[in-house]
């Protein structure tokens, strides 16, 4: 009896012109996102300044770095921008975590309104001069925590905790009061421990949002020893306005060394927390 087999063979797959379209567009912009940043690290570490593009400095320095670490100039900003960015996400977590856990009550008198109201806030602004009196009457002029006060708010933030929230199954917020437990202990024990994406998310960007906050220390601060790091980096670029050091280094490498040092902390941290960012984002747009 002939043994006859057929051989399996594997179904062709198809390339698309629009997968290869997609990969081209993906590769040239991602090359136009890190070749800038590559040509500011490497700048950063070369001891002469050049303008052209270079894969590895010509002749390496460290000096931009310690300059930063060891400069009270730079110094103290730094320090104040650490300060008030982890107070600030840390008041704004608590004020949106607990502001939308309130308004997700669906039992609250008043919850739409109030919802309403907060997005008002939104499109509209008291302006700046009501905004520099009320500043000026909590004692907040010529303050770093103006930066933390300031941003301890975000509407978009707190409705998108909402509607992370009214996600959760109201099975386990029913089998929790059967339970006996309290309105803050269903929030401490069920509710904040399946919101690890969408806190995620939002401390991602009140810390992005305190860190790179320019225009607040710009309008209100005029004590040197109270503005943050952006602001120091800005007059640096801008103005000209570097410190003198005991080390050997250029204009142009503190620059750099100060830019990395100022987009290095998030550039670290965003990996760690990019899949807990698009599920935390994901999850609270798709509630209306």
């Amino acid at each position: 009896m002939a043994n006859n087999k057929t051989a399996y063979k594997k179904p062709k797959k198809h390339v698309h012109v629009f997968d290869v379209v997609n990969y081209i567009v993906f590769v040239i912009v991602a090359l136009i996102i890190l070749v800038p940043i590559w040509k500011v690290v490497v700048d950063s570490f070369n001891a002469v300044g050049v303008y052209k593009f270079q894969f590895w400095p010509n002749q390496p320095t460290v000096n931009g770095y310690l300059t930063i670490f060891t400069t009270q100039k730079l110094y103290r900003p730094f320090v104040n921008s650490v300060l008030t960015t982890v107070a600030g996400t840390l008041l704004g977590m608590v004020m949106s975590t607990l502001g939308g856990y309130v308004l997700c009550q669906t039992e609250m008198p008043g919850r739409n309104l109030f919802s309403y109201f907060l997005l008002f806030t939104m499109i509209f602004s008291g302006g700046m001069i009501p905004e520099f009196l009320v500043m000026k009457r909590l004692g907040l002029v010529d303050n770093m925590w103006i930066l933390v006060v300031k941003h301890g708010m975000n509407v978009y933030n707190l409705v998108l905790m909402r509607n992370f929230f009214e996600g959760i199954p109201e099975s386990l917020f029913e089998a929790a009061k059967i339970d006996g437990c309290s309105p803050m202990g269903i929030f401490f024990k069920i509710v904040l421990p399946l919101s690890k994406a969408a806190l995620a998310s939002i401390g991602l960007m009140y810390a992005v949002t305190v860190w790179n906050d320019y225009s607040t220390v710009q309008i209100y601060i005029t004590n040197r020893d109270q503005v943050n790091f952006q602001y120091i980096l800005r007059v640096m670029v801008m103005d000209g306005d570097t410190p003198t050091t005991s080390y050997a280094v250029s204009q142009n490498t503190l620059y750099y060394a100060a830019i990395v040092c100022a987009i290095l902390p998030f550039m670290a941290l965003y990996p760690f927390l990019q899949k807990y960012f698009v599920q935390g984002v994901n999850a609270g747009a798709v509630k209306g």
